[in-house]
């Protein structure tokens, strides 16, 4: 134990085998990456790569919006990325695929909600199916079923945010976008927050959710919107959690509202002051998925949000609406 290793690794094991007579002979030092050092790299260099990107141009908002009313749009567990067959899962499943149904599920939702001033984009983790250049979970290490490479499935999340954006943008006054931190994409989280809010610096229209820790809350009048992936936290865990890290915004308000994913089927539930939404995914089911026999309803839906009676609306779609 007597060799260090290079930053930002640290030592995971060390194996040292001896001679007849008893005498250390050799050593094997095993490390792995400090997932905490690592964190804190991509932040500075997501921050870096951040300050040279071109700003968007404001937009002309709509002309008329319904002040009280906030729509919240969100999709969990889209595993942009991922590659399924229809063989085995039902359906297929690939980065074209998810691109498109996606900005068609947006327009679907946008068309059947009120005109409403807010717009909340809530990407609820597992927005992106892996995380780095291997096909791989980031903690187990599980490998992946993945379309393509991961710079493709970089640039199609770029892109399809963009249009998301740019789609909100059109029905609301102002759009606040938050990109959750999934088990799948830890680190992606990080650097689609930070470039998505030097890129709309100059849109005052927008603002981005800029949480370092995975739960995210948005407040709209007496309204308490509350999002966790639900990676790290039980549902019933969920309310006492937000109360305790969020206390002003939980005293001046009086509905309440969580929402979370992960598991990818659908939930909801009255927890102590604060009811939990769970939210089925639009994906399809890849290999693993449908080899451990789960099935769910795909879908996702827009829930309209009084800023003084909270939830007041609920729009739904399916994949079999898109086609």
């Amino acid at each position: 134990m007597t060799r260090p290793v290079p930053e930002p690794y640290i030592v995971k094991g060390v194996s040292t085998y001896y001679d007849s007579e008893g005498k250390a002979r050799g050593q094997w030092v095993k490390s792995t990456l400090d997932q905490q050092a690592a964190q804190e790299a991509l932040r500075s260099a997501a921050e870096a790569f951040a300050a040279e990107i071109p700003r968007v141009d404001p937009l002309e908002g709509p002309t008329a919006t319904l002040d009280t009313l906030c729509n919240l749009y969100t999709f969990t567990d889209y595993h942009l990325g991922m590659l399924a067959w229809h063989k085995e899962g039902g359906a297929d499943w690939d980065v074209k695929i998810a691109e498109r149904m996606l900005v068609r599920a947006l327009e679907h939702l946008v068309n059947g909600t009120p005109k409403a001033r807010v717009g909340v984009i809530n990407l609820q983790g597992d927005f992106l199916h892996y995380d780095s250049l291997s096909a791989v979970t980031p903690t187990s290490h599980h490998v992946l079923d993945a379309d393509g490479r991961f710079s493709n499935m970089v640039a199609a999340a770029i892109r399809v945010i963009r249009r998301l954006i740019d789609v909100a943008l059109m029905k609301h006054g102002e759009v606040h976008l938050i990109i959750a931190e999934g088990n799948h994409d830890i680190a992606s989280a990080v650097w689609l927050r930070q470039m998505f809010t030097a890129l709309y610096e100059n849109e005052p229209r927008i603002t981005v959710n800029a949480s370092e820790i995975p739960y995210y809350v948005y407040q709209h009048g007496k309204t308490m919107l509350a999002f966790h992936h639900g990676h790290l936290k039980k549902n019933d865990d969920l309310p006492l959690l937000f109360a305790a890290q969020f206390p002003t915004i939980w005293g001046t308000t009086t509905k309440r509202y969580c929402h979370t994913g992960h598991r990818h089927h659908a939930e909801e539930k009255e927890h102590s002051g604060m009811t939990v939404i769970q939210h089925p995914t639009l994906a399809a089911r890849d290999a693993y998925a449908a080899r451990g026999g789960w099935v769910s309803e795909r879908q996702a839906s827009a829930i309209t949000y009084h800023a003084e009676f909270g939830q007041v609306g609920r729009s739904m779609v399916t994949p079999e609406m898109l086609s």
